[in-house]
This record gives C-alpha cells, sequence and structure tokens, in this order.
C-alpha cells in the first residue's frame, strides 16, 4: 500500500473550468458543467465531512473540517476532488471548490482497480464563500449542501458524478452576559441567573438575539469536572434567559443551548459561586 497526492487547489480550480469548457470561477464556487454520465471505470464512495457531524461557523473565524472519502478507478487519473454544493446540480451550481488546505490519499489495488483512500482538511471561512451577499456565506446557506465528485484523466477526459452523501451546514450560536448572583450567598438563598442568546447572522456578519429559544441552565460542584442539568428555560423574544436556584454548595453555573437544523450548540461561560 502507498501514498499518494494529488494536486493542490488552484489545480483543482483550474481543471474544473477545462472541464466546464471554459466557465469562469465565482469567487471561490465555480459554475459546473453540464450534468455528466458517471464513468462506469471511476466511482466515488465513503464520503464524510466533518466526521459526519455539522460544520458551524462563525462570523470571521475559518473553520477547518476532515474530509474523507474513497476513489475506485481502472484507468489513470490525474487528479480528482469531492465537493460540496448548493443550487440545481449541473445548471446553476456553487460549491466549496478551492478550499482544502492539507490533502493526501493512501493506494492500494485490488481485482484490476487502484482504491485511493483520501483524508483532506478543508477550510470554511465566511468572509470568503460563495453566496449571495459579495462571496460571503449568507443564512441561506445554513442547510444540508450536496456533494459531487470530479475526476480528471490525462488528455482531459473527466467523470463528475453526483454523490448521496451530504454536509451541514450550521450559523454558530453563543449566550453571552452570563451572570449568576449575588457572590457569595447564603446557603438556601436564591441565586438569579441571566444571560442572553444570540446567533451568527451570515448575512450580516455580525451576532443577533436569538429570542424564543429552550435553554438549559447547568451546574458543576466545586471539585467536579462535569456539569449536570438542572432546569430548562425559555429564552424571551429577545434573547434574553433569567432565573432563579437555590443555593445549596459551592460550584459554577453555566447556560448551554442544545442547537437546532440551522443552528449549533453554545456554552456560556461559567460563573462561579461561593455558598456560605
Amino acid at each position: 500500500m502507498s501514498s499518494e497526492r494529488h494536486g493542490p487547489s488552484a489545480l483543482r480550480r483550474a481543471a474544473a473550468v477545462a472541464v466546464a469548457g471554459g466557465m469562469a470561477l465565482a469567487g471561490v464556487g465555480l459554475t459546473a458543467p453540464a450534468a455528466h454520465a458517471a464513468d462506469s471505470d471511476i466511482t466515488f464512495s465513503n464520503v464524510v465531512f466533518n466526521n459526519g457531524k455539522p460544520i458551524v461557523v462563525g462570523i470571521s473565524a475559518e473553520v477547518e473540517a476532515p474530509l474523507t472519502y474513497t476513489v475506485k478507478s481502472n484507468v489513470a487519473l490525474d487528479s480528482w476532488w469531492v465537493d460540496a454544493y448548493r443550487g440545481t446540480y449541473g445548471t446553476n451550481e456553487y460549491t466549496l471548490s478551492g478550499i482544502t488546505t492539507r490533502w493526501g490519499c493512501r493506494q492500494s489495488s485490488a481485482g484490476g482497480y487502484t482504491f485511493r483512500d483520501c483524508n483532506e482538511t478543508i477550510t470554511v471561512d465566511p468572509d470568503s464563500m460563495p453566496g449571495g451577499n459579495g462571496n460571503k456565506l449568507v443564512n441561506s446557506d445554513a442547510t444540508a449542501w450536496k456533494t459531487h465528485g470530479t475526476a480528471i484523466k490525462p488528455g482531459g477526459g473527466f467523470d463528475h458524478d453526483p454523490l448521496s452523501a451530504t454536509v451541514r451546514l450550521q450559523r454558530a450560536s453563543r449566550i453571552v452576559n452570563m451572570n449568576a448572583s449575588p457572590e457569595p450567598v447564603a446557603k438556601g438563598k436564591p441565586i438569579t441567573v441571566t444571560g442572553t442568546v444570540q446567533r451568527a447572522n451570515w448575512s450580516t456578519h455580525r451576532y443577533d438575539n436569538y429570542g424564543g429559544r429552550l435553554v438549559k441552565l447547568q451546574f458543576k460542584p466545586a471539585g467536579s469536572s462535569t456539569y449536570t442539568t438542572v432546569k430548562e428555560v425559555t429564552a424571551s423574544s429577545t434573547g434574553y434567559l433569567k432565573t432563579t436556584v437555590t443555593a445549596s454548595q459551592d460550584g459554577t453555573w453555566r447556560w448551554r443551548y442544545s442547537g437546532n437544523t440551522t443552528s449549533g450548540a453554545g456554552n456560556s461561560s461559567g460563573d462561579s459561586v461561593d455558598v456560605q
């Protein structure tokens, strides 16, 4: 079994343009070629983005995620890649093409076929992505993206196949202004815990308050490393959280939002309270 590397992102994009008959790239996405029937001599399988978990992205920081897949062929290949895309396959799509930062494939042979088991790291940059807001992520991108595989043969032949795998992009959430008071507090007296739920707005590239969310209040006793859910609280329409609990022992309080299909999970910072 041997290791093999395939071309960097720039070469992939150049190859993709050639496949598309010279169609221009748009930002880091591309206008794809017309749908091309899968060739029996090349297949893509075992496609997994981010270990099967959604990719959660905020408003500025780049996010790295693993991508693994297998390419099987009984013909020579110059380059190959897997992309996630939005839009209509083959006619009006944009992709995550061109953001692979590291790549490598382990090669083996069996039954007249070459198998390439590939491991990559992709970088998702909310400020440099295909979309409807100046090549930045927009809120409608928080959905399940479809995937396709492309392989370029020597001499320019190609295979461009839609795949069954998907990857979900989610908008990051967070809980700010966490506070548990009073500090210290007498045992048996009430503690008031507050905070505000927010979610990344990709279209405006800021965090907005996220109202109506069901959020867990969690507690970690002093000396422990494990948080336990004490109660669930629904945020106000403006994302504000407030509840009271009874002081029983020293420890740290935090809020946790578990997320939904378009939003990632998020925790507040912890606030320690001394119970006297």
